[in-house]
C-alpha cells in the first residue's frame, strides 16, 4: 500500500534567545502514513508533534531530511491542493459569520460559489453546527470554534486530512462526534493523521500509531503489534473446582484466590494457563473466564516517557 505521507530523517532545530541556543524540536523522524488508514501521533507536550505536522505541512523547513504528501514534496502547491488541516488553536475570523467563513475558505480551496455553499451546509450538518453557524464567530464557544475549524479542514473534499489535537476543548459529546467522523472519512478511504496526548482516543480509532517521546518517535506500528505481543499473566475463574483440582493447579504455579463459589487462578505464563484450562474442563469444573492481561497503551506510553527522561 503505498504512502499518503511519508517523512525521511525529519529534523528540526531551532534558534532561540540572545544567544541562539540550540533547541532540539525534533529528531531523525521516520514514518509513513498509508493511504485510508487513521493514524495516530502521540506524545506528552513538547514532545515534538505540531513541529512534526508543520514541517509535513511546509509550514517549517526542516534542519534535515524530507516530508511527501503522497508523490509531492511538503509544502508544494501540489501537495496542498489536495491536503486538509485543523490547526490546534484555529484562529478564525471572529467577525464572519461561521457559514460565511466556511464558504470563504471553500473559495480559497479553489470552489466555485454555488459548490462553496453546497458544501458549506453539508459540512455545518456533519459537524453538528447546522442551525448555529448564523452568527459572529466571536460568539462562538472553544466547541464551536473547533467543530468549525474541522469542517474547515474538509472543505474541497480532500483526500488526506492532518488534525493536530482534534479532541482539544471538546467536552465528551464532541469528542463522540469527532471520532465518529474521522472513523467515517476511513470508510470514504480518506487519508486521517492526527495527533493527540489523550489515549482512549488512540485506542478507539487509530490504525496504526507512532509515539513522540523527546522529540523522538520510539514506537511505530499497530497497537496490536506494540501493546500486545504476549501476555504478562492469565487469570482464569473456575466454579466447581474440586479440592484436588485447586491443589494441581496450585502446583503448577498458580496463585489462587477462592470466594464462596468461584476461585480465581492467576498464571505467570499463557502456556501454563492454557494447559490449566484444559486440565480443568476434563476435570468437570466449570469454566467462567479465561482473561490474559497484555500490557496497555497506557504502561507503554508511561514506560518510554520515563524511559526517555532517566536517560536526557
Amino acid at each position: 500500500m503505498d504512502a499518503a505521507v511519508r517523512a525521511e530523517g525529519l529534523s528540526k532545530i531551532f534558534r532561540v534567545g540572545f544567544f541562539a541556543r540550540r533547541v532540539r524540536a525534533v529528531e531523525d523522524l521516520s514514518f509513513e502514513v498509508r493511504r485510508g488508514e487513521i493514524f495516530g501521533l502521540l506524545g506528552p507536550n513538547g514532545a515534538g508533534k505540531t513541529t512534526t505536522i508543520k514541517m509535513l505541512l511546509g509550514f517549517v523547513r526542516p534542519t534535515r531530511g524530507r516530508a511527501f504528501i503522497g508523490a509531492a514534496p511538503a509544502g508544494s502547491l501540489q501537495a496542498r491542493r489536495d491536503l486538509g488541516y485543523l490547526p490546534e488553536n484555529p484562529a478564525l475570523y471572529e467577525f464572519l459569520r461561521g457559514d460565511e467563513y466556511l464558504i470563504f475558505a471553500g473559495r480559497l480551496a479553489g470552489l466555485s460559489r454555488a459548490d462553496a455553499q453546497k458544501q458549506s451546509a453539508s459540512l455545518l450538518e456533519r459537524v453538528g453546527l447546522a442551525g448555529r453557524a448564523d452568527r459572529p464567530i466571536r460568539r462562538f464557544s472553544k466547541g464551536m470554534v473547533q467543530r468549525l475549524g474541522l469542517a474547515q479542514a474538509l472543505i474541497g473534499d480532500p483526500h488526506t486530512v492532518i488534525l493536530d489535537e482534534p479532541m482539544s476543548g471538546l467536552d465528551p459529546i464532541g469528542r463522540k462526534d469527532v471520532r465518529d467522523i474521522i472513523l467515517s472519512l476511513r470508510d470514504e478511504r480518506r487519508t486521517v493523521l492526527f495527533s493527540t496526548h489523550i489515549l482512549s482516543d488512540v485506542e478507539a480509532i487509530c490504525d496504526r500509531v507512532g509515539i513522540m517521546v523527546d522529540a523522538r518517535l520510539t514506537d511505530c506500528g499497530a497497537l496490536t503489534d506494540l501493546v500486545a505481543p504476549g501476555a504478562r499473566a492469565v487469570e482464569l475463574t473456575l466454579e466447581s473446582a474440586t479440592s484436588e483440582l485447586v491443589a494441581r493447579l496450585q502446583a503448577q504455579g498458580a496463585r489462587v484466590l477462592q470466594g464462596d463459589r468461584s476461585a480465581v487462578f492467576t498464571f505467570a505464563e499463557e502456556g501454563a494457563a492454557r494447559a490449566a484450562l484444559e486440565a480443568s474442563v476434563a476435570a468437570g469444573a466449570t469454566v467462567i473466564s479465561f482473561l490474559p492481561h497484555r500490557r496497555s497503551l497506557e504502561e507503554l506510553f508511561v514506560a518510554r516517557a520515563r524511559g526517555r527522561a532517566a536517560t536526557s
